[in-house]
């Protein structure tokens, strides 16, 4: 059977690093309070010149160069994104034409900060159906434009970012010993849309608007969704936590990573966290953290991993995948 086996990955970060006492010259919080509540120390935010299709072209050129491709050799580009440059064109296609890409496809895909789950699991189906033989996958944010730098409670938590992986077509033998994606879970609840969410849209305000949040309402849920498309993932491949060498969550917030590990069974070793240097960057989070880990030698070809994430809809997802 076809399998989407990751051929290269990349990243790409704004220059401006901006540390929990700047904040704490912004509004009134402390770097004490956000590290033991969130684990975020530090994050970056992108300055004049730069957008979520600058470090998108970012991510996507060191993708290219890791995998030894050109652009020439891409199908499809899917962007995942809530922070686009644009209300339309596709941030995507924005991407493409910057890196001298005229042919293919390529789009955007809105999932909040699952959207690189969705966005992988959508290039693997686009790969299994025959439709690409190679896909350009790129989580970029540029969440910082839409906070409100007043709110105490948002804008500690995230940051500007673009991490990417290209997804190739490769034989597999349709076991779990077979390298590239093995199973992906997806869930959306709109019910939970009031607990975070941006005020703003063309259609209702015509403004951009602000990120807004119930933060307990989401930490409630966080960890039982997580877990859910987790267990499906397992049950999916007959694999257990006991299998596992690398657990990349979304990198939200500290305690729902740990909370949601112990819960799970999987030990802290075994799970890259990211959110200390990152912040929360969305759909870019994932990637990152990927390229950290990947760049640093923990995660290795053969390595079973499992990425998850849940965000704003609530959307949650997960996939397994062998590196």
């Amino acid at each position: 059977m076809i399998r989407s086996v990751v051929r290269g990955f990349g990243a790409s970060l704004p220059k401006r690093v901006m540390t929990n006492r700047e904040i704490e010259e912004k509004v009134d919080t402390s770097d004490e309070w956000i590290v033991q509540r969130t684990g975020i120390r530090q994050r970056y935010i992108a300055g004049e010149g730069e957008t979520t299709a600058s470090l998108g072209e970012g991510a996507a050129r060191a993708a290219l160069a890791n995998a030894g491709l050109t652009p020439a050799d891409i199908d499809v580009i899917i962007v995942a994104t809530s922070t686009p440059d644009n209300t339309f064109p596709a941030t995507a296609v924005n991407i493409q034409n910057r890196l001298g890409m005229h042919h293919g496809a390529a789009f955007d895909l809105q999932a909040v900060c699952s959207g690189f789950v969705f966005a992988v699991t959508t290039a693997d189906a686009y790969i299994r159906g025959g439709l690409a033989k190679r896909v350009l996958v790129i989580g970029a944010e540029t969440f910082s434009r839409i906070l409100d730098w007043n709110d105490r409670t948002t804008c500690v938590l995230f940051g500007d970012g673009a991490g990417a992986l290209i997804l190739e077509a490769q034989e597999g033998s349709g076991t779990t010993a077979d390298r590239g994606v093995l199973t992906a879970q997806l869930r959306s609840d709109g019910a939970h849309k009031e607990k975070l969410f941006v005020d703003g849209g063309p259609s209702t305000t015509g403004t951009v608007g602000h990120l807004r949040m119930e933060g307990r309402e989401v930490f409630k849920h966080a960890v039982g969704m997580i877990t859910d498309v987790i267990e499906a993932a397992f049950e999916a491949t007959g694999t257990t936590a006991d299998d596992l060498d690398w657990l990349v969550p979304h990198q939200a917030n500290r305690r729902i990573i740990d909370g949601s590990a112990k819960k799970l069974g999987i030990p802290l070793e075994k799970v890259v966290i990211t959110v200390d240097l990152h912040g929360n960057t969305s759909a870019a989070s994932i990637p990152l953290a990927l390229n950290v880990a990947a760049s640093d030698g923990r995660i290795k070809k053969g390595d079973l991993v499992l990425l998850e994430a849940m965000g704003g809809g609530f959307t949650w997802g997960s996939v397994l995948l062998r590196w």
